[in-house]
């Protein structure tokens, strides 16, 4: 009995993973809202019932995939000061949205002005965990001294990256490596010690 356990864990695995790329697939090829339960199961190579065991709703699912697919591409980087880690971190997330990513992100959140639920999965299962880390690195600029210890850090995430949601959304002006670059210098400016500003 426990070899069959064994045996059936990768195959669970596995068919959880093609459900996560297949979402991805889809979600690239064409609108978010055209994508289908049945067209990611169908694209998985499994049935419904096997999605809906691990997600209740599209929604989850598409915010899971998308989260599965743009986390390893953004990660923070280690080993650096709060201020680098920052500025590095905040390049890898506009080259991620200079992609298809960028075009998912603004459908999902299109979603949202019609269906309170999106804006809420969105929240919790890609922005809150996404940006986790970005709130950990501004409480550790905090610590040692490089950003105001008094700072608040949600002000703080909103003046870092509200900026490029705007560009993304708006489409007023491009999102640009440049751009990432005269963002994090000008935003830093606002973020640290009063003391520093001044020297």
């Amino acid at each position: 009995m426990e070899n069959e356990r064994k045996a059936g864990r990768p195959r669970s695995e596995e068919a959880h993973q093609a459900i996560l790329s297949a979402t991805n697939r889809l979600m690239e090829a064409t609108a978010v809202r055209n994508v289908t339960i049945e067209g990611i199961a169908k694209e998985a190579g499994v049935g419904r019932p096997t999605i809906y065991r691990w997600w209740d709703s599209k929604c989850s699912l598409v915010m899971d995939a998308f989260l599965d697919s743009a986390a390893p591409k953004i990660p923070f980087p280690k080993k650096k000061s709060p201020v680098e880690a920052i500025k590095e971190q905040v390049k890898r997330v506009v080259k991620l949205l200079l992609g298809p990513s960028g075009r998912i992100v603004a459908e999902i959140i299109g979603e949202g002005q019609s269906d309170a639920h999106v804006l809420e999965e969105f929240r919790e299962r890609f922005f809150s965990k996404l940006f986790a880390p970005a709130r950990a690195v501004i409480e550790w600029g905090k610590e040692t001294g490089e950003l105001d210890e008094n700072l608040d850090t949600d002000l703080a995430m909103d003046l870092i990256y509200g900026p490029i949601y705007y560009r993304l959304l708006i489409g007023h002006q491009p999102l640009s490596k440049d751009f990432a670059t005269v963002l994090t210098e000008r935003v830093i400016m606002a973020l640290k010690p009063i003391s520093s500003k001044a020297l």
